[in-house]
C-alpha cells in the first residue's frame, strides 16, 4: 500500500473506481478530461497521480493548478498543500494571482515551488519572463480545474494558447480538465487537449442522488409579470432556513441576492445571515466563505461566485431564487449541498412566477433524462491570438513560424489561415492600418530571428493588461475613511446626487462625494434603490427550453403526470393558456394577435431565449418597415417577442416565413440594430485585449467614458482606411454571438420554416403574452406606475375566463 491509499484507508473513505482510473492514465503519460457530480472526488483523483510520482522536497516545478477564479486559488492552494503533506510528499503549494503580494512574487521568480495554484491571466504573465523559462522544463501536469466554465469563454482559449506553449517547453507535459456539468465532453476535451492529440475520458460511475423541490407560493398568479424578485414565498424561506444549519441560498442576478439578503435580515433577524457575489470587496467574500467553512453563518444569500469549488463544509440544503435557466447551472448548485461522494444533494426551488415552475418541472425533468446543456469552445479570436504574440515576444526566445506551429496545434486555431497569421505578425510589428503611431509598434525581430519588444515601457504596459476580463465600466465604492465595500456600475452613480442613499452590500448607503473615481459613501439611508449590474439577465437555455416545450406537449396528449410534484399549478396554468390561445408544443410555432387601444399586438413564441428573441423582434420589425414605413415597438424575455404597432399588417403563414427567413440573416440583423454603434461598443473589449488601448497604471486609471472615446476614435479609423479591418469584424461578430445569440437566433429562424405556424386571434392577453407586455410597460412607466397598472390588469384578466368568446384559430396544414 503507498502512501496515497494509506491516507485514504486513515480517513476511512474507500477509493473511487474512477480516482484509480485517473491515476493510472496520469502514470502512463495519458491526458485526458476527468469528469464526475459534484462532491464526488475530483480533486483526489487529479492530484492523486502527481502526489504518487513525488520523490520529495527538490523537486522543481511540476504541477500547475489553473483555477478559474482567484477567490478559489487561496482554497485551493490550502487544500493541496494539506493532501500533499498529509501523505509525505515534500511537496510545497503555493499561488501565483493578481492577489499575490510584491514579496512573494520576487520569491517565486527566484524559485517555483513544486505545485503552483494560478489564473489564466497570472499563467500568460509567468510566459512572458524570460529567465522563467528553465523553471517550466521540469513541469509534468497542468491540471484545469472547471473546464465547463472556461470553456466557450476567451480565458479558455487563452488557457489551450499557454498550453502550446508548455508544450513546447516541455514535450512530455500532462493535462487533465476536470468538469462536473457538461453534455459535450468529447468536444470540451478536444478543446482542451488539441485536435490531434490523444486524450483519456474518465468519468465516475456513481450516479448522484439529486432531489429537486420545488416551493409553491400560497397563491399562484397565473398572469405573471416579469422581473418578480420571488418575495412572495418570503415566509416560507424563512421557515425553511430555520430548519436546516447550514443553508446557500442562490440567486441570478446581483440585484436579486441584495433584495433577498435586506428582506430575510428584516425577516429572520435572529439568524446570521452572510450575502455574497463578485461586486462586494475581497475581503467582505472571504469572511463570507471563511464563515461557511466554520460554520458559524446559517445562511448565505449568494450567486454565480458560489457555483465553483470553495471548498466549505457541505451545507444542509441549497434554496434557488427564480428559475435556473440551464439544467447544468441548477445540478452545479445544488451539488453544494452533500458536496461529498455518496451522500444526496438536495436543493429547493422557489419560483419567482408561475412559469418558473414550469421551468423548475422542466428542469427536473431533464436531470432525470441526463439532458445537460452542450458548451460550444470559441475560435478564431484574434484580439486574443495578437496578446499571445506580445506576451510570448516579451522573453525573446520565440520565432514567429515556431508560435504559428504551436498555435495551430490548439482547437482555436486549428484553422487559422496564412493571412489571418501574417494580418496579426503586421498588426504587433508595424501596427497595421496605424503604423504612423509608433505606440502601436509593438514588436520587433532580434538578431537572433526571434520576437521580442524593444521598449520597455511597452512591455511594462503589456503585462499590466494581459487578460481577456473586461470590466463593465465600474466603479469603486468605499467608505470616506477608505474601508472598501466593492463596486457597481458607473453609469449607475452618475444618476444620484451627494445626499442620495442607495441598498449595496447588505447595507443602507448614502452617497457624500465622488472623488478619484471611488465613490465615497456613509452608512445609514432609508432607500430600498438597488444597483442594476450588466449582463444580469441569464438566457434559457435551449435544453431547458425544449424539455418546457415537451411538459406542455405531455399536457395537450394525456395530461401532467399524476406524480409531478408542480402539476397542481401547472395544470390550471396550462389550461388558461390553452383555452385563450394554444400551447407552443414541439413542432409548432405559436403566434397570437392581440387588439387594443394601443394598437395591434404580435405576440411570437419560438422559445429561444431573451438573446436571440432581442435579434429576433429588432428583424422582423426592420423587414416590416422595408415594405411600409411604420412605427414599432419591441419587448422580448425568453420565452418570446412582441410587436406592437398601429399600422402592423395582416400577415400568413407564409409571410410570417419570410419575415424570419434565415436568408441574408446577417446583413439584415446589422442593419436592423444600429449594429454600427453596438459594434463600436463592443471594439472596446476587442481593443483592450488586443492592447490597441491601454487602460492605465494602477491607481491612476482612464474613466470608462476616456476608454469608450478612445476605442470609439479607433474603430472610426480602422473602419473608414482599412475596409475589412479583422477586429472591426471581429467586434460585429461577437456583437451578433454574444448579444444576439446568432447561432440559436438562426436554429430559430430555419425552425420556423419547418414547424407548423398556429396564429389565434386571441381576445385578451395570454398567460405567456402577459409577461411581455409587462415588461414592455415598465419600459415605458416609472416604476410604481407600471407596477399598479400591472397589478390592475392581472386582476382583471385573472377574473376572465374565456367562456363563450374563444380565439380564433387559423389552422395551418402540417408540411
Amino acid at each position: 500500500m503507498d502512501a496515497l491509499d494509506a491516507w485514504f484507508a486513515n480517513k476511512r473513505w474507500p477509493v473511487a473506481d474512477f480516482q484509480r482510473a485517473a491515476w493510472t492514465a496520469y502514470a502512463r503519460g495519458e491526458s485526458g478530461l476527468l469528469h464526475a457530480p459534484t462532491g464526488t472526488g475530483k480533486t483526489l483523483a487529479a492530484w492523486g497521480g502527481p502526489l504518487r510520482a513525488a520523490t520529495g522536497p527538490d523537486e522543481p516545478l511540476r504541477v500547475l493548478w489553473i483555477t478559474p477564479m482567484r477567490a478559489l486559488a487561496a482554497d485551493t492552494a490550502e487544500q493541496l498543500q494539506a493532501i500533499a503533506t498529509d501523505v509525505g510528499s515534500g511537496w510545497t503549494v503555493e499561488r501565483r494571482t493578481g492577489d499575490t503580494g510584491s514579496a512573494a512574487r520576487a520569491r517565486q521568480r527566484r524559485r517555483l515551488p513544486q505545485a503552483l495554484v494560478t489564473t489564466p491571466e497570472s499563467l500568460s504573465l509567468l510566459l512572458g519572463y524570460a529567465d522563467l523559462i528553465p523553471a517550466f522544463a521540469g513541469l509534468q501536469a497542468v491540471i484545469v480545474d472547471e473546464w465547463h466554465e472556461l470553456l466557450g469563454s476567451k480565458r479558455g482559449v487563452q488557457v489551450t494558447l499557454c498550453l502550446s506553449r508548455l508544450r513546447e517547453l516541455a514535450p512530455h507535459l500532462r493535462v487533465w480538465g476536470l468538469s462536473a456539468t457538461l453534455g459535450n465532453l468529447e468536444t470540451a476535451a478536444r478543446a482542451l487537449i488539441g485536435p490531434d492529440r490523444a486524450c483519456t475520458l474518465v468519468g465516475a460511475d456513481l450516479p448522484k442522488v439529486l432531489t429537486v423541490d420545488t416551493l409553491l407560493p400560497p397563491q399562484i398568479e397565473h398572469f405573471p409579470a416579469a422581473g418578480h424578485m420571488g418575495l412572495v414565498c418570503l415566509p416560507q424561506v424563512v421557515e425553511a432556513l430555520h430548519t436546516a444549519q447550514s443553508t446557500l441560498l442562490f440567486t441570478n442576478t446581483r440585484a436579486q441576492a441584495e433584495r433577498w439578503f435586506d428582506a430575510l435580515s428584516m425577516a429572520a433577524p435572529e439568524l446570521t445571515l452572510g450575502l455574497h457575489h463578485g461586486s462586494l470587496d475581497a475581503r467582505h467574500r472571504a469572511d463570507i466563505e471563511a464563515g461557511l467553512k466554520t460554520g458559524t453563518l446559517r445562511a448565505v444569500v449568494a450567486t454565480s461566485a458560489l457555483d465553483l469549488g470553495v471548498d466549505f463544509r457541505p451545507v444542509d440544503q441549497v434554496i434557488q431564487i427564480g428559475g435556473p435557466k440551464g439544467v447544468a447551472r441548477l445540478l452545479q448548485r445544488a451539488g453544494r449541498s452533500g458536496h461529498r461522494p455518496g451522500a444526496r444533494s438536495r436543493i429547493l426551488c422557489v419560483p419567482a412566477n408561475a412559469l418558473e415552475i414550469a421551468e423548475f418541472a422542466a428542469a427536473r425533468r431533464a436531470l432525470a433524462q441526463g439532458d445537460i446543456e452542450e458548451r460550444r469552445p470559441l475560435r478564431g479570436a484574434l484580439d486574443l491570438l495578437a496578446q499571445h504574440v506580445v506576451t510570448l515576444a516579451l522573453t525573446g526566445r520565440c520565432r514567429p513560424e515556431t508560435i504559428l506551429k504551436t498555435v495551430r496545434g490548439t482547437d482555436g486555431y486549428a484553422d487559422l489561415s496564412d493571412e489571418d497569421w501574417q494580418w496579426v505578425l503586421d498588426f504587433v510589428m508595424r501596427g497595421g492600418a496605424l503604423q504612423a503611431y509608433p505606440q502601436f509598434r509593438k514588436v520587433a525581430i532580434n538578431d537572433q530571428g526571434c520576437l521580442c519588444v524593444p521598449d520597455a515601457t511597452t512591455a511594462r504596459r503589456h503585462r499590466l493588461a494581459v487578460g481577456t476580463i473586461t470590466s463593465d465600466a465600474m466603479m469603486k465604492v468605499a467608505f470616506v475613511n477608505g474601508a472598501g465595500v466593492g463596486q457597481v456600475e458607473e453609469s449607475f452613480i452618475a444618476r444620484l446626487k451627494p445626499g442620495d442613499t442607495f441598498l449595496f452590500g447588505g447595507r443602507r448607503l448614502t452617497l457624500v462625494r465622488v472623488r478619484d473615481m471611488v465613490a465615497q459613501v456613509r452608512a445609514g439611508g432609508r432607500s430600498q434603490v438597488i444597483p442594476r449590474f450588466a449582463g444580469g439577465k441569464m438566457p434559457l437555455s435551449s435544453t431547458l427550453a425544449g424539455q418546457l416545450r415537451a411538459l406542455m406537449a405531455d399536457h395537450v396528449r394525456d395530461g401532467l403526470a399524476s406524480d409531478l410534484p408542480e402539476r397542481a399549478a401547472l395544470a390550471p396554468l396550462f389550461e388558461r393558456q390553452a383555452a385563450i390561445s394554444a400551447l407552443p408544443v414541439p413542432g409548432t410555432l405559436l403566434v397570437e394577435r392581440l387588439r387594443s387601444r394601443e394598437g395591434t399586438h404580435l405576440f411570437v413564441f419560438p422559445f429561444a431565449g431573451r438573446h436571440a428573441h432581442e435579434g429576433l423582434a429588432a428583424l422582423m420589425a426592420w423587414r416590416l418597415a422595408q415594405r411600409a414605413p411604420m412605427n414599432v415597438t419591441m419587448a422580448f424575455n425568453d420565452y418570446g417577442f412582441e410587436l406592437l404597432s398601429r399600422a402592423l399588417p395582416p400577415l400568413d403563414d407564409t409571410e410570417l416565413r419570410r419575415l424570419l427567413s434565415p436568408q441574408q440573416l446577417d446583413a439584415d440583423l446589422l442593419s436592423s440594430l444600429n449594429a454600427a454603434e453596438m459594434a463600436r461598443r463592443q471594439f472596446r473589449e476587442v481593443a483592450r485585449v488586443a492592447g490597441l488601448v491601454f487602460e492605465g497604471y494602477p491607481g491612476a486609471g482612464k474613466t470608462v467614458k476616456q476608454v469608450q472615446l478612445s476605442s470609439g476614435l479607433l474603430y472610426d479609423v480602422l473602419a473608414r482606411y482599412e475596409p475589412g479591418n479583422r477586429l472591426v469584424r471581429q467586434a460585429l461578430d461577437e456583437v451578433l454571438e454574444r448579444q444576439l445569440d446568432r447561432s440559436r437566433l438562426r436554429a430559430a429562424c430555419e425552425a420556423a420554416q419547418q414547424d407548423r405556424v398556429v396564429q389565434v386571434d386571441t381576445p385578451r392577453l395570454s398567460p405567456l403574452a402577459f409577461p411581455l407586455w409587462a415588461e414592455r410597460l415598465t419600459q415605458q412607466l416609472g416604476s410604481e406606475s407600471a407596477a399598479e397598472r400591472i397589478r390592475r390588469m392581472a386582476a382583471e384578466l385573472a377574473g376572465q375566463m374565456p367562456s363563450g368568446d374563444r380565439p380564433t384559430r387559423r389552422r395551418t396544414p402540417r408540411r
